[in-house]
């Protein structure tokens, strides 16, 4: 996930710094008076400007869709998750109630995150303090969250959405264990891969 946050954000000042350069070229050609010859040119460079900028734009939102979506398949609503760990856990103003389950380094825990009161947001940050999967705590609503945690050591989670004067202490810890003798060193880089359904009720 942050390899591919790494890449759009470049390429993302890469596009707002093309648009402001097309508006001070714009600008700067606005107080030169023209011949209808240069009006008549100049109207069909920007058509053609236009038309290559709307392309590259098509062609951008088409690649980052690919590059966003690709790694996130969407399990079926209502069926059955495949998980090594199920946990249910539940948000509350300002807080997380996480079962203390134990997590091994390479199993796939299957989160069921709901709200007790406000929507709040499920994150969880790897050691290495980059996010590794989130998706929504709603009150009466379920939220299925599949983590393979593939490198052991204590993530965090934090509330992603502001909820209230605590919302920043709104924190919790998971600790992934390299093996079932030895607990997790910190300070490890961890991946996950993520998939993300809903559910209302209980479901």
């Amino acid at each position: 996930m942050m390899a591919t946050q790494n890449i759009v954000w470049p390429l993302t000042l890469l596009g707002i710094g093309t648009v402001a350069l097309v508006f001070i070229f714009v600008i700067s050609q606005a107080r030169k008076p023209a011949t209808e010859q240069e009006t008549q040119q100049s109207t069909h460079t920007a058509h053609v400007i236009q038309a290559w900028f709307f392309g590259l734009l098509v062609v951008g939102f088409a690649l980052g869709t690919w590059l966003t979506l690709r790694h996130f398949p969407i399990p079926p609503q209502h069926a059955p998750v495949q998980a090594d760990v199920d946990m249910d856990v539940e948000g509350f103003m300002w807080g997380w109630q996480i079962p203390d389950t134990p997590i091994q380094v390479g199993q796939t825990v299957a989160f069921r995150v709901t709200s007790r009161d406000v929507n709040h947001d499920f994150a969880i940050y790897g050691p290495d303090g980059n996010l590794v999967a989130q998706t929504q705590a709603m009150p009466e609503f379920y939220n299925k969250l599949l983590v393979t945690f593939d490198t052991p050591g204590e993530y965090t989670v934090q509330c992603l959405e502001y909820c209230g004067v605590g919302h920043g202490f709104m924190r919790s810890t998971l600790t992934v264990a390299a093996d079932k003798a030895s607990p997790a060193p910190a300070g490890t880089t961890g991946t996950a891969s993520t998939a993300s359904t809903s559910a209302a009720g209980g479901q």
